[in-house]
Parts: C-alpha cells; sequence; structure tokens
C-alpha cells in the first residue's frame, strides 16, 4: 500500500528518511530519478538495506540519499530481507551529509573519474610520513597506471570520495600524478594475409612512442582497453607504421561481434 509519494524537487530525501525513521515505518522507499533508480528498505523506522543498479548496502544509500531530483513512493510493506546496513538514520544520515561535502572538495581537485591515478614512488617510501586509514591503504595496491577512478572503485569495492580522498593525500604530498592516456581512434579492418593473422588488434607506430613516454607504459605496452558503450574489453596489440594517423585496425570477425562498422569512433588506453 502506498501512503507517502512526492518530487525530490519539493522534499529532500533526507527529511522523507527523518519522516519515516519518527513513525517507525517499516516498507519500501523506491526513488527514481530519471536512468538511475534506487529502494531504501525501512523496518521499524531503520534503513536497513539499500539497493541501486550499480550498490548495494551504504553505498547505495548514500548514492541514494544525493539525488535531487525525481520522484519517490513509500510502499507499507513486509520486509524480508538481509539487513546490510546495521545503522542508525541520524548516524546514517550525518554520514551522508559529510560524503557529500567531501564530494564537493574532491570534485575540485579531480574532475575527472576517467583520470588514472600513478603512485610516483613505490611502497613503503610511498607511505613514509603519511596518515592513511586502513581502507584508502588498501586502495593503493589499485592505482596501478591502468585503472581510472571508476576502476579502482569497482575493484577495490569502495566509494569515489574514499578512493579520490586516499589520492588527494597523495597527490598533496607530491606522490601522485594523473595520467590521461585515452586516445580516441577510428575504426578500420585490419589486413590479414597467408602470412599476418588475424589474432590481434594494430594501433599506429607514433601512439606506442606517446604511450611509452609515460612511466607505466616504458617497459612496452602489449595490451589495450577498448572504452565504449558497451562492457570494456581487452585485446592483444601490435604497433604498424603503415596505419594512420589515430587508426584502429581490427579484424573483420571481432567488428562483427563488436557491431563496429569502418569509421566507428572508439577510444583506447593501455592495458596489462
Amino acid at each position: 500500500m502506498s501512503n507517502l509519494r512526492g518530487a525530490l524537487e519539493s522534499i529532500s530525501l533526507t527529511d522523507v528518511a527523518q519522516l519515516l525513521h519518527v513513525n517507525r515505518k517499516t516498507g519500501m522507499l523506491q526513488v527514481n530519478a530519471g536512468r538511475i533508480s534506487g529502494v531504501l528498505y525501512f523496518s521499524g523506522g531503520e534503513v536497513i538495506h539499500a539497493e541501486t543498479l550499480s550498490a548495494s548496502g551504504e553505498l547505495a544509500a548514500f548514492e541514494i540519499l544525493e539525488w535531487t531530483r525525481g520522484q519517490f513512493e513509500f510502499l507499507t510493506t513486509q520486509v524480508q530481507i538481509t539487513p546490510t546496513i546495521r545503522r542508525t538514520v541520524p548516524d546514517l544520515l550525518m554520514d551522508s551529509a559529510r560524503l557529500q561535502d567531501s564530494r564537493k572538495r574532491l570534485d575540485t581537485i579531480f574532475p575527472s573519474m576517467t583520470a588514472i591515478p600513478w603512485p610516483t614512488l613505490p611502497i613503503p617510501q610511498l607511505l613514509e610520513g603519511l596518515k592513511l586509514f586502513s581502507e584508502e591503504r588498501r586502495i593503493l595496491p589499485y592505482f596501478d597506471g591502468y585503472r581510472d577512478f571508476q576502476d579502482v572503485m569497482g575493484a577495490s569495492g569502495q566509494h569515489d570520495v574514499t578512493v579520490r580522498q586516499a589520492a588527494a593525500i597523495l597527490k598533496d604530498a607530491g606522490r601522485l600524478t594523473l595520467l590521461e592516456p585515452d586516445v580516441q581512434v577510428t575504426v578500420v579492418p585490419l589486413k590479414t594475409g597467408l602470412f599476418r593473422k588475424g589474432d590481434h588488434l594494430e594501433l599506429p607506430k607514433a601512439m606506442e612512442a606517446a604511450w611509452m613516454a609515460l612511466p607505466p607504459y616504458q617497459q612496452g605496452v602489449r595490451n589495450v582497453r577498448l572504452v565504449w558503450a558497451k562492457a570494456p574489453v581487452v585485446e592483444r596489440v601490435e604497433f604498424s607504421a603503415t596505419l594512420g594517423e589515430r587508426q584502429l585496425a581490427i579484424p573483420r570477425e571481432l567488428m562483427q561481434a563488436w557491431e563496429f562498422s569502418e569509421g566507428s569512433v572508439v577510444k583506447v588506453r593501455p592495458a596489462p
């Protein structure tokens, strides 16, 4: 049964959560914010679980509580779900507010989530004299020169504030730089023959030289990652002096599998 609904432009989710908490409500708070949606599960006025398309538990709750546009509806119903959130609503809302403040600050330091954080010193020298929380220390191995901030979030299971806060501490100490090796290229068919197998991709030789000038790739680039609308893919790459500038040669079989046509545009970056 729905007994509470409205627009986020009229009332914030923080106020809605406090109202449900005070009245000890049990049910699901469904939120639709355009292309994204999520659910907060309440039991006796406390948020016990949350889900979005990209996260669950506290990460999902913090994500939902930041939405400021869209519609919400609370459905009074029995909630039979394993609790993943075990803090009070006031604590959850307080941490949500802290995260939002931190995110605004970090957005000015790291405006692009597709930038790749690269520590300039090896561990343990990297950490000498620095104070990092345990969750921030656990993130550092994912700063490998290949993962951007979004990739690090996915691999570490940490939200963007924790990931970027770890990077900010290193950057303030002069021990981290940002790389943006992504290159936009145009797809052409890979020319194959009796002595030339179609088991790899090809890029211009000049692109190899540009990448090898960056510290993480000085030993050479053997694989590339295609960054596009569908799931990213990693393939072996060779570099050719005959390819035109910013061309990516792909075997026709892969072009068909990936639904590329000649002239399609995609981004590539080095991959491990």
